[in-house]
């Protein structure tokens, strides 16, 4: 006879099953309050502002003006293998996510089979007889559910949304440090031709001497011997263009490893320091909103839910679970009696368990996922000090780059007008030689630090764009 109270029972077990979910609920980390980035006595670039919601429209990158850059960026982001491994551990995220939510429902399962079997009469008691074989078939369905009472289940697919989460911010970070990378495999490119151009500048210049000195020996006011000088120094010059030449090969074959090609698949663009155009003004992310957008902060809060759930699972873990489960079955001796009624059999009902005794463990396991929630909390902490630590020294870079740039180019100027000077006297008999080739070596010093502080700048705010956490995607897929 049937209990009449056993679908109060039920209702009463599915009520409590979405009652109950044990361990702490996560919440996102407030953000600093701290305004800015500068330290007491930090000098600030001229450039950079802060500004608490303005964001590039579209890559950052396209800032720069640049469409050979513009270029090689989309190869690179759609053929840089680092990138794509983010993106499957993203794909695997987001199918365990699937796999836990799967594993937390219901679950219905089908099973059908046929067997020959001996029957051993003796094994009974009798004898005399035959073991007689017959032949079962039988077909059925099981079903089961965990009604997940103090939300174990719950928590475990909170921790796998998380997880998931976490993967796609480091997809995000991955891309973002592919675009900074690539950027300043262009500008490094640009950098070293230039210095290149500065040495052959140098060297022509040291050619212009030479002259001059062959020029004051025709004319009888200098011996041979004094165009050993400048010779041995065209010489030295030009051996400092091989060990560039070098350097430029490897920064172009690393631009091709960021693009995902090989050296001989693939030849990097002539990039020039002229290509770029940055902006004058960079809009800087104010600390409480750089939070909330760079992906390896992002990744390190998720890191934090994940972890933070999985106390609630080993919590959960300590308490009864209870498992509805039935089945049918039909079973027969041949086919044709498979599917009567004489043939069928079910059942139905809760199944509780209960931990009792286990050594400590499930305690121990409670323990040990709070250990890690606070390990994940110091480090999402940990992260965000980085990240502001970064742009304080990116700023503080463009401001020494202004600075530098400005002493430099008032050094150019200097160099260039005393060799004018010492040039022309030395013509006129009026000074010594080695007054041109001091101001000659003045000046080449001053050409080539112009250069490399121009290169430097342009890498310090594509440095800044990059630790500001600026957009890498298009606007299109932006609106999307």
């Amino acid at each position: 006879m049937r209990s009449p109270n056993r679908p109060l029972a039920l209702a009463v077990l599915a009520f409590l099953a979405g009652c109950a979910e044990v361990g702490p609920n996560f919440k996102t980390p407030a953000a600093p309050s701290v305004s800015g980035y500068a330290m007491r006595g930090d000098q600030a670039p001229a450039g950079p502002s802060l500004a608490a919601d303005k964001r590039v429209a579209g890559p950052w990158w396209r800032d720069f003006g640049s469409p050979r850059l513009d270029e090689v960026m989309d190869q690179a982001l759609a053929g840089n293998q680092t990138v794509a491994a983010a993106i499957a551990n993203l794909d695997k995220a987001r199918a365990q996510v699937v796999s836990v939510r799967g594993a937390a429902g219901p679950r219905i399962d089908a099973s059908a089979g046929v067997q020959e079997e001996r029957i051993n009469i003796a094994a009974f008691g009798f004898s005399g007889f035959s073991n007689p074989t017959i032949g079962l078939y039988n077909i059925g369905t099981t079903a089961s559910y965990d009604l997940d009472l103090f939300g174990g289940q719950r928590r475990r697919v909170e921790t796998a949304i998380a997880a998931a989460a976490a993967e796609t911010h480091r997809a995000d970070a991955a891309y973002l440090t592919l675009t900074g990378n690539v950027a300043m495999g262009a500008v490094r490119i640009a950098a070293i031709r230039a210095q290149m151009d500065a040495v052959r500048e140098i060297i022509a210049d040291d050619q212009r001497n030479l002259a001059i000195v062959r020029a004051a020996e025709a004319a009888g006011g200098e011996a041979r011997s004094t165009a050993t000088g400048p010779r041995a120094q065209i010489a030295a010059d030009e051996a400092l263009l091989p060990p560039l030449a070098q350097d430029l090969s490897q920064a172009r074959h690393n631009l091709a490893l960021l693009v995902g090609k090989a050296p001989a698949a693939w030849s990097a663009p002539d990039f020039s320091v002229a290509d770029f155009n940055p902006p004058a003004q960079v809009p800087v992310t104010v600390p409480s909103v750089l939070v909330r957008n760079r992906p390896d902060i992002l990744a390190a809060e998720a890191d934090l839910h994940a972890d933070t759930a999985r106390i609630g699972v080993a919590t959960a873990n300590l308490y009864p679970d209870i498992k509805i489960s039935a089945g049918w079955a039909q079973t027969a001796l041949s086919p044709n009696q498979l599917f009567g009624y004489g043939a069928s059999g079910w059942n139905i009902g809760p199944t509780v368990s209960l931990p009792i005794f286990n050594g400590g463990q499930l305690r121990a396991d409670r323990r040990a996922a709070e250990a890690q929630a606070r390990a994940s909390l110091a480090q999402y902490r940990q992260t965000v000090l980085t990240a502001f630590t970064q742009v304080s020294d990116v700023l503080t870079a463009l401001a020494h780059d202004d600075d530098r740039l400005t002493a430099l180019g008032a050094a150019q100027a200097a160099a260039e007008s005393a060799l004018s000077d010492a040039r022309a006297a030395y013509r006129l008999g009026g000074g010594p030689l080695a007054a041109v080739v001091d101001a000659q070596r003045q000046l080449d010093r001053a050409r080539l630090d112009v250069v490399q502080a121009r290169s430097q700048k342009l890498m310090d705010v594509i440095e800044l764009y990059a630790a500001t956490a600026t957009d890498w995607r298009d606007s299109a897929e932006n609106a999307g």
